[in-house]
């Protein structure tokens, strides 16, 4: 990787534009007490921030803010006929400026129709957007001069220049089946990752890459929720007030050596961008690729082991040869299988108040959490306890045949089983879109198959 790419993803904080944000949204809690208590429902029942569910804000437009929000690091978009200001370097919501009086907010959701269930809402105002439309919005309510909306969002960007076609909801419905239901045991993994690429391929040729991407991670997140408790508990209180699994932050795949390049080759078939990579020192053994969809928000961090040989290397994409000894990511592959098959993802990371989600689960449900990996003020991370799963004879057999477990760590899989997968706790602050690349490594090391450990 270039300097000059290493500078594009050296993220940076905002703690001034995160002052503007917070203040403006403090104003509309005076001006509106239904959205103050939203806002407090929010953080009581879900251990999240009101924040972090904003897709866009439609504020009251003026020169004066314009120059305001160019001074704080927003850029205006030239391609669409309104004044739309999105900040390239900081996760931070979009704004949109209006000739209206109202001040809109947009929360985004995995499903208006459930948001609107849930809080029972009446159809005097229409859902905008057809069924199946990659964009639908209602308004919720309106107090004063504020207003809130609910959005979701399918791979449909908010600066999109052109209109998207109208589904067909046949194909629609074929296609979400299709990858809910995709095979994910084959004895031949290369099989595996050639019957994705085909089922995402005929997805593409219907729908288009930003509508498939937006289905294939849907059913992702639902094979991995289906295999951790944690992950049903944490859903089903944020289904509590309808809004789904749209407080994602990254998905985490663990992938073998072998098959790491397939892995980035369908992310790419997909239409993801490669951002950083990570590589935690030669102790550690292991590095990872960060990738990003802009139009569907999805990040992705791709694990595998490596030597410090090939950090340089383009290891995306060049195929790596195996190694004398397993790391922590090869060693829950041949526990497992591949994240993007048998296993399912490693973990979904979410945006929460740490604090909140943290001592909420632990009361209400009795999650336990591992200790904080990152515990800056502008990034706090945390995995909860890891989901045991039980281990196939015949990977703790093969494992014994290639020499790389002893009988007593074989033993210990067959009567305990190994850590597969977690949720993980994240917050952030300024607008901050990196990562920490110093103390992942700890954290990485405790979630060895190996250590059958829990706090």
């Amino acid at each position: 990787m270039t300097s000059e790419q290493l500078a594009t993803f050296d993220w940076k904080r905002y703690p001034e534009t995160a002052d503007f944000l917070n203040e403006r949204i403090g104003d509309y809690y005076l001006q509106s007490s239904i959205l103050r208590k939203f806002s407090e429902d929010l953080h009581s029942q879900t251990g999240t921030r009101l924040i972090d569910w904003i897709d866009h804000l439609e504020l009251h437009g003026s020169a004066e803010l314009e120059e305001i929000l160019l001074s704080l690091g927003y850029e205006k978009s030239a391609d669409t006929k309104h004044s739309l200001f999105q900040h390239p370097s900081a996760q931070f919501p979009a704004i949109l400026l209006t000739s209206e009086k109202t001040e809109r907010l947009f929360v985004i959701v995995d499903s208006v129709v459930e948001f609107l269930a849930v809080h029972q809402c009446a159809l005097s105002t229409p859902i905008e957007g057809a069924i199946g439309s990659a964009v639908r919005q209602r308004l919720v309510f309106q107090e004063n001069d504020v207003a809130l909306h609910v959005i979701e969002r399918h791979g449909a960007r908010l600066d999109a220049t052109t209109e998207l076609p109208k589904p067909d909801l046949q194909k629609l419905l074929y296609h979400t089946e299709a990858f809910r239901l995709r095979p994910r045991n084959f004895s031949d993994e290369a099989a595996g990752f050639a019957n994705a690429e085909t089922l995402i391929q005929a997805a593409i040729a219907d729908l288009g890459v930003d509508r498939t991407c937006d289905l294939f991670f849907a059913a992702e997140r639902a094979y991995w929720q289906q295999r951790n408790s944690v992950a049903r508990i944490q859903k089903a209180r944020q289904d509590s007030m309808g809004l789904g699994w749209s407080n994602h932050d990254h998905h985490t795949y663990r992938s073998s050596r072998q098959h790491f390049w397939r892995l980035i080759s369908v992310f790419e078939l997909l239409g993801f961008d490669l951002r950083e990579r990570f590589y935690a020192g030669k102790e550690a053994g292991w590095g990872a690729q960060v990738l990003e969809h802009h139009s569907t928000g999805v990040v992705i961090f791709a694990d595998v082991d490596l030597s410090p040989e090939e950090v340089s290397q383009d290891f995306a994409h060049e195929p790596l040869s195996e190694l004398s000894e397993l790391g922590t990511v090869g060693l829950w592959c041949r526990l497992h299988g591949e994240a993007f098959l048998q296993a399912g993802m490693h973990h979904l990371e979410c945006l929460f108040d740490f604090t909140a989600a943290r001592d909420q689960l632990a009361e209400e449900n009795g999650v336990k959490t591992m200790n904080p990996f990152t515990d800056l003020p502008h990034l706090k991370q945390a995995f909860t306890a890891g989901e045991i799963w039980p281990v196939k004879e015949s990977r703790i057999q093969s494992l014994l045949d290639d020499g790389l477990i002893t009988t007593e760590e074989a033993n210990k899989f067959r009567s305990k089983g190994a850590i597969g997968s977690h949720l993980e706790i994240l917050q952030r602050e300024d607008g901050f879109k990196g990562f920490n690349q110093t103390g992942i490594n700890d954290i990485i090391l405790e979630t060895n198959p190996l250590r059958i450990h829990q706090p």
